[in-house]
């Protein structure tokens, strides 16, 4: 792999959760494209978000630092903030890339372009699923059509473009994100919520096709007696303004899971179109292609719906993809605990470069190399309470996860952490942070907890 400078295509799809995809696991949902490149590289089993949120998270994989150091902690505008981030991109510029950011930016609601891009296509905020205004070519301009055909079509036209030069195109999707529409003040409401917007090609697809529910759907009053931090979250949901902005995103429901599993099927064709670009340019086997979503999702697990932002598998799982036979066999996994930090270093020391100290993620080519060098078994997960939502006010917490624990330390709740032994509980059923014998597995991880966090913010 060394001396090589592979193409580098991130696919990023908003929203996505583990399983929301054919190889991901998911009962009915048919994505062949994307199944294809973990079919024809690697499959990275345990892959994570350290803060599983959209604005954070796209900053982590951005810039390979936790929130606490890149800044950007909530979804709020930070339009200032997201022009200084120390992009990869901008080091890819400098190794002789040829660079491109087409589809959603949302770390502020700012369209115009950031440095670090050659080309550049994007919205204001959360943009509209249809007839959307794009900024392109030095402006913003209405165009008719569905957002994610549209960034589809934009991603392949600039692999297919003639170059001499290695290319690097960042390629986030909307999808599978419903429509909304934040107010000026940053808060939501029901008349600023579309819910999930379907292209008429797809509006029927999986009609009366079921999830099944995991076992860490129960009761409300059954959740909340193991994880007593989520009580109040239960009460506000309850209220009628709560539960009116639910209803208007078909929240918790079959219908919910259905819409989102045919958003993905413009997603998915949109991975052919790259892959037909590919091999038409004769670039396919020289192009590493990376597949994976900004934070996770809950289908009424741990009594969650339209959430993404809590600590438990659900929320912080990602699917990750990567295809790149000049260093991945085909049907490759890993099992090691990868983060979405890691991109960063590891597209930059591909290209040649070498990821500088400011970065905190782990390059996986070790692990891609099968180097057998000493790898991680703990990280953090973080975040910081909103304003947003109603129900988010008071819910922030740092958590650290190891290859079998997880520990949830509440920032606004005394005496209500949460532990759990994912190899004997993997769905996260019992709280033992109180229960007998397992005080001294609290205090390594709360140690542990202090130790990454101090990291996190940089301090000696």
């Amino acid at each position: 792999m060394r001396g090589v400078r592979p193409n580098l295509i991130v696919i990023l799809i908003d929203d996505l959760r583990f399983d929301e995809c054919g190889i991901g696991g998911h009962p009915y949902l048919r994505t062949p494209n994307v199944d294809r490149i973990g079919r024809e590289g690697a499959v990275f089993r345990n892959a994570f978000h350290t803060t599983p949120l959209c604005s954070p998270n796209r900053a982590c994989i951005l810039t390979g630092q936790y929130a606490s150091r890149h800044g950007i902690i909530d979804n709020v505008a930070r339009d200032l903030a997201s022009h200084r981030l120390a992009n990869y991109h901008l080091a890819l510029q400098a190794l002789g890339y040829e660079t491109a950011h087409v589809g959603k930016w949302h770390m502020g609601n700012d369209a115009s372009p950031r440095p670090g891009y050659d080309r550049w296509v994007s919205f204001e905020g959360q943009g509209k699923l249809l007839d959307p205004a794009l900024w392109e070519d030095g402006g913003p301009r209405r165009v008719a059509g569905y957002m994610t055909d549209l960034l589809n079509e934009r991603a392949a036209a600039f692999v297919r473009a003639p170059r001499r030069t290695p290319f690097a195109l960042f390629l986030a999707h909307k999808a599978v994100h419903p429509d909304i529409v934040q107010r000026p003040d940053g808060r939501m409401d029901p008349g600023w919520i579309g819910g999930y917007v379907l292209p008429e090609r797809h509006r029927e697809l999986y009609r009366g096709c079921t999830y099944p529910p995991r076992p860490s759907v129960r009761p409300l009053d059954e959740v909340a007696a193991g994880k007593p931090a989520l009580r109040a979250l239960f009460e506000e949901r309850a209220k009628p303004l709560s539960q009116e902005i639910l209803a208007r995103m078909d929240a918790g429901t079959q219908e919910e899971i259905r819409k989102r599993a045919a958003m993905m099927a413009s997603v998915d064709e949109g991975v052919g179109l790259l892959f037909d670009a590919l091999e038409a340019t004769g670039r396919l086997d020289d192009t590493l292609i990376l597949f994976l979503g900004d934070n996770g999702f809950f289908f009424g697990e741990h009594g969650l719906t339209v959430e993404r932002r809590f600590a438990y598998e659900e929320g912080i799982r990602t699917p990750f993809l990567v295809r790149y036979p000049p260093a991945i066999p085909a049907g490759s996994t890993f099992d090691e605990l990868v983060l979405a930090l890691d991109i960063a270093p590891t597209l930059v020391e591909l290209a040649g470069g070498r990821p500088g100290p400011h970065v905190q993620g782990r390059s996986l080519v070790p692990l891609l190399e099968r180097w057998g060098a000493p790898w991680r078994t703990s990280f953090l997960i973080e975040y910081y309470s909103e304003g947003a939502w109603p129900w988010l006010v008071g819910m922030g917490y740092k958590a650290v996860r190891t290859t079998r624990h997880k520990y949830i330390h509440w920032i606004h709740h005394d005496g209500m952490a949460e532990l759990y032994d994912l190899e004997r509980d993997p769905y996260e059923l019992e709280n033992l942070a109180r229960a007998p014998g397992h005080a001294g597995i609290v205090r390594e991880l709360a140690a542990e907890l202090r130790r990454l966090t101090a990291d996190a913010f940089g301090v000696p």
